[in-house]
């Protein structure tokens, strides 16, 4: 009787054994999935980014004009895109022809720079790398960015796709995601849902009137100090400033680089107005339409948008700092307040939900 006991509690040992390791190889093989797919992925976050976006607008069109709420997403979705359409139409062509102008002679500013510096003319070295190249694979490496051109848009054409879809069912993918996990979570998951959706939408509105006020007055300021395609450069400078910390540096860059091939002047006058814009930026206009958005510690941010483009490239580069909204939210709801029992405000929830 005591063998058959020993047998039977070594069996059930070797059976929860063998189950504890399925479970740890089951996580191995979801952690490999999901870093294999970390590219799918981001661009779903993309899209939901896109859908809060477009219900955002939605929803102001239903509050404030009254629009038919069945109707709002569509008729904010016509709004956005013949915006989109008329500023091609008023500034489409001028604004190629500047970019052009731009993809031409940046070669050129770059190697006045680097002769001012002493380092010689760094297009005589791309050259030299050029001819040593094999032809084949020149022409490989020239496909390839015309592939990548061509990707981008077809990523970019899937994410706007995507959001309308999420952004007309909202309460579908919602609830498909929350009946993912135990039923005793669901009201935790969807209160943790909400208030991270709110602190996006709060930061991405935000994020874009600064990026619109940005390339406006960066505009107006290179065009004042009379450097080449000010259009342009205007909107380099906005666009980048869509990834805070490193954005504006690498949006004011083209700009720092054309004024140096005019003159030492041009380029103080153009670091004034740079650094200028983005005093104005942080201090004026931010305050003014982020009252309420989530503030994640500078250094904190800065290495979260880092470590995002060292793991996934360009993708993380973007949604680095987007995300780190979502960790930061997280964390602070489900870590700190209801884990550890601190009290502690998360950004997105109601004022009445959110502790002190």
């Amino acid at each position: 009787m005591d063998e058959d006991g020993y047998s039977f509690r070594r069996i059930m040992g070797d059976a929860e054994f063998v189950r504890k390791t399925l479970i740890v190889l089951a996580l191995v093989v979801l952690a490999l999935l999901l870093w294999k797919l970390a590219d799918v992925l981001l661009l779903a976050f993309g899209s939901i980014l896109v859908a809060l976006i477009l219900r955002a607008s939605a929803d102001l069109l239903a509050r404030y004009l009254r629009v038919p709420e069945s109707w709002s997403l569509w008729v904010a979705s016509l709004i956005i895109f013949a915006m989109f359409i008329g500023l091609i139409a008023l500034f489409g062509a001028q604004i190629r022809a500047q970019f052009s102008t731009v993809v031409e002679r940046l070669p050129f500013v770059v190697d006045n720079f680097s002769k001012n510096l002493g380092f010689g003319a760094v297009s005589d070295n791309l050259t030299e790398m050029m001819n040593a190249m094999p032809s084949g694979g020149l022409a490989s490496r020239i496909a390839g960015i015309g592939g990548a051109v061509v990707g981008g848009l077809a990523d970019f054409l899937l994410v706007v796709i995507a959001g309308l879809y999420i952004a007309a069912s909202p309460r579908l993918y919602k609830e498909g995601l929350i009946k993912l996990f135990p039923k005793p979570q669901h009201e935790r998951v969807e209160s943790s849902l909400d208030a991270t959706g709110e602190a996006l939408r709060l930061w991405l509105m935000s994020q874009l009137i600064a990026m619109a006020c940005v390339a406006v007055l960066s505009t107006l300021a290179f065009w004042l100090i009379g450097l080449p395609s000010p259009y342009a450069l205007g909107l380099i400078a906005g666009l980048a400033d869509f990834i805070p910390f490193l954005g504006p540096i690498l949006g004011a860059l083209p700009a720092v680089l054309f004024a140096f091939s005019i003159s030492g002047e041009t380029a103080l006058w153009t670091v004034i107005a740079v650094v200028a814009i983005q005093q104005v930026e942080g201090n004026v206009i931010f305050p003014l339409v982020a009252r309420s958005v989530v503030s994640i510690p500078p250094a904190l941010a800065l290495f979260a948008i880092l470590v995002g483009s060292i793991l996934f490239g360009t993708l993380g580069l973007l949604f680095g700092f987007p995300l780190a909204v979502v960790a930061y939210v997280l964390v602070k709801k489900l870590y700190v307040r209801e884990t550890l029992g601190e009290e502690t405000t998360v950004p997105g929830e109601p004022k009445e939900e959110g502790g002190v």
